[in-house]
């Protein structure tokens, strides 16, 4: 996949191209299945498949005391994105000044001069352009003039729920990573590196790494059932996110105690893979009911992973860097 941005978005890039547009933060089933469509109709026109997407998400600019958390970063949004057998990737830098471009302008400036747009798909009740004022009558009126022709998907969903990145966000949210795969397709997962913490789980028998994430949108506080990926491995794990209430934090971390593996992980970069919410987080009374509740995490953690639904489990050969 080949990715456009900067300044080089408004040059000369495609003669042709079959496109779809959005934020696509989650990289949802729905959005998966705008995605199929698109390489599908590439295939079938002869012409490439370009998705064009913003960075940041529009909102951080416009609206930042209201732009949501965002579920995945930019590089696991690409990762995410190249799966699909997309041809071209085109990123326009999201500022204020490009906010006021009329939906015109951004059609014949963005979609047909550099791009050579000939057919676009669109999600249902997609809006674009200085107010949002672009939409499906738009496309479908400049289409006539400028040789380009569109579909407007229908809402992609199972038993009445509509696959959407704030539906995700909810999820996550509640700490409901059931719910959270059944809408993503995978297990949620964030990314980061092993950073030092303050070693309370070695000096009580249970070592955790403590993980440094540029995710913005972390699991509610809990113990989690986790898979991680760690060195080239894929390891069974229990999760804890909070504050530590028993020995006084005050500080959010994140951190996994792995289950049957050992080595020096500090520095290295990890995936965790969030597949079940086991408990809330307690403050216990002492160390040793602390000690005795971690391991029936980890008894729990175990009994969990063996059963977990592999499907949901999909896996990456790249590591997202712990910053951008």
């Amino acid at each position: 996949m080949q990715i456009v941005t900067g300044i080089n978005i408004y040059d000369k890039i495609l003669d042709a191209s079959v496109v779809t547009i959005g934020n696509f933060d989650g990289v949802h089933r729905g959005h998966a299945e705008i995605f199929a469509h698109l390489k599908k109709k590439s295939i079938v026109l002869g012409m490439p498949s370009v998705v064009v997407t913003f960075e940041p998400h529009p909102l951080k600019i416009l609206a930042p005391e209201s732009a949501p958390s965002l579920i995945t970063t930019f590089e696991q949004k690409i990762v995410l994105i190249e799966e699909f057998g997309i041809d071209y990737l085109v990123v326009v830098p999201f500022t204020k000044e490009f906010s006021l471009l009329s939906a015109n302008d951004f059609v014949l400036k963005i979609l047909c001069i550099p791009l050579g747009m000939r057919h676009i798909i669109i999600g249902h009740d997609y809006a674009f352009g200085r107010g949002r004022e672009g939409d499906f009558n738009t496309l479908e009126s400049m289409g006539v003039l400028n040789g380009f022709t569109l579909e407007d998907l229908p809402p992609i969903g199972v038993n009445g729920e509509i696959f959407s990145s704030s539906l995700v966000r909810s999820a996550v949210a509640d700490g409901d990573m059931e719910a959270t795969a059944r809408i993503l397709g995978r297990y949620y997962q964030i990314s980061g590196n092993v950073v030092h913490g303050r070693e309370i789980g070695k000096t009580i028998g249970f070592p955790t790494a403590n993980i440094a994430t540029p995710n913005e949108l972390i699991p509610l506080d809990g113990v989690y059932a986790v898979m991680v990926e760690v060195d080239g491995h894929l390891v069974k794990g229990a999760c804890n996110v909070g504050c530590n209430p028993t020995f006084g934090g005050s500080t959010r971390t994140v951190e996994v105690y792995l289950l049957d593996y050992s080595g020096q992980i500090y520095d290295h970069g990890i995936k965790v893979h969030f597949v079940r919410r086991l408990r809330p987080v307690q403050k216990f009374p002492d160390v040793t009911s602390l000690k005795a509740a971690i391991c029936q995490d980890v008894a729990n953690s175990r009994t969990t992973l063996e059963n977990l639904n592999a499907k949901y489990l999909r896996l990456t050969g790249r590591q997202e860097p712990c910053a951008r």
